[in-house]
């Protein structure tokens, strides 16, 4: 078998790549991919240049692949290096460009190594070392990788590292309110109340299938979307014409929650859905409303998955404020590999007592669980 690069996704037939990877994870889908390199969400310019990694058998055919961008920075990650970063390069050695395997702007765990069997996964795992070394490159990172490619890394020498983020889980509630009883009186009157605020405030909500928005409702939503991000001086991650060419093709993952007042669209929550899963990914907002956030982007997430059947929501990184409505602390997994021996030892001596931290959170949030004491045992595990 031998590796070759892909400097785009479209560079492979989408029926050979998508057959690599499961169905029900959009993020790694050819079309996500594609319409990100399409639209110049990633590229040169913007620090995250495709190199895709495919790893193909005697007959050239593709038994193996990894979505692998070569960084010139670590922004959108979501898995913090700039300690590693500045260590390197005390130690004169450059830390950029490093190579990582990670779907851009996306802290989703899932696969990242799509392969045809057991073994070809296995061999795809014991390159991504020789990749980044063979290339005089610092290290390669897989982040926020499932249990199953994180196995296959660490048998190639990566170190794990751990984080914790905030999932919901559904218990088979029949509505909102029974998931609401499981909860201990004063928890659920908090959610209650910033609930009949929304509505109050004469709030209404609608949830679409992206493909079911035209050209005009969806500028309306990225107008509002980007509106998040220039309020923190920041540029958009994610392009108009991306969302315009992936979010309305007519097998879109994109779902939306689209909040108005009277006609005008003053809120959204942009998420997709794969299998069992709703995965919370963008927000954005025109006015201000107290719980507007909440009831958008968590609250409408959980009716929705409550509805649909699904079985797991991942609302996006970081928040303890998750905690405190229903969502569990979960443990993430990244992987890691740096060429240089000093600071991979370092690095490796750090993220073990580092781990010993997070587990010790996750264990003093999940104390903190709003869910009452005989109910717990209810709740599905993470």
């Amino acid at each position: 078998m031998r590796v070759r690069h892909l400097d785009s996704a479209a560079a492979l037939p989408a029926a050979q790549w998508d057959a690599l990877f499961p169905a029900g994870y959009p993020f790694t889908r050819h079309a996500f991919l594609a319409a990100l390199e399409a639209h110049r969400c990633v590229g040169a310019d913007q620090g995250w240049t495709p190199c895709h990694a495919v790893l193909s058998d005697e007959q050239g055919m593709a038994a193996a692949a990894v979505p692998l961008y070569l960084k010139s920075h670590s922004y959108g990650e979501f898995v913090f290096d700039f300690a590693w970063a500045d260590a390197s390069r005390r130690i004169g050695r450059p830390y950029y460009p490093k190579l990582i395997s990670a779907i851009p702007f996306t802290p989703c765990t899932g696969p990242r190594i799509g392969a045809r069997d057991e073994s070809a996964r296995q061999a795809m795992a014991q390159q991504l070392p020789a990749l980044a070394g063979s290339a005089g490159l610092s290290g390669i990172h897989a982040l926020f990788v499932d249990d199953r490619d994180f196995a296959a890394c660490a048998a190639a020498g990566m170190v794990e590292r751990h984080d914790v983020q905030f999932h919901w889980y559904n218990a088979g509630y029949v509505d909102f309110g029974a998931f609401l009883a499981t909860f201990s009186s004063d928890k659920r009157k908090k959610i209650l109340r910033e609930r009949r605020r929304i509505a109050e405030a004469g709030i209404r909500f609608e949830h679409r299938a992206g493909h079911e928005l035209d050209e005009s409702g969806w500028r309306q939503v990225y107008r509002l979307y980007a509106n998040t991000y220039a309020e923190r001086g920041q540029y958009p991650y994610l392009t108009q014409d991306f969302f315009l060419d992936y979010g309305r093709q007519p097998d879109t993952a994109v779902r939306l929650v689209l909040a108005y007042t009277g006609a005008e669209m003053v809120a959204v929550a942009i998420l997709l859905r794969g299998g069992d899963t709703l995965y919370g990914r963008h927000w954005g907002a025109a006015e201000h409303y107290n719980g507007l956030h909440f009831e958008t982007c968590y609250y409408q997430g959980i009716d929705y998955c409550i509805r649909e059947g699904l079985r797991h929501f991942d609302a996006g990184a970081q928040g303890e404020h998750k905690l405190a409505r229903g969502f569990v602390p979960q443990i993430t997994r990244s992987a890691h590999w740096l060429a240089d021996t000093r600071l991979f030892d370092a690095v490796s001596d750090h993220l073990q007592r580092e781990r010993d931290y997070v587990g010790e959170r996750e264990a003093l949030l999940d104390a903190h669980s709003p869910y009452k004491r005989d109910r717990r045992a209810d709740v599905p595990e993470a």
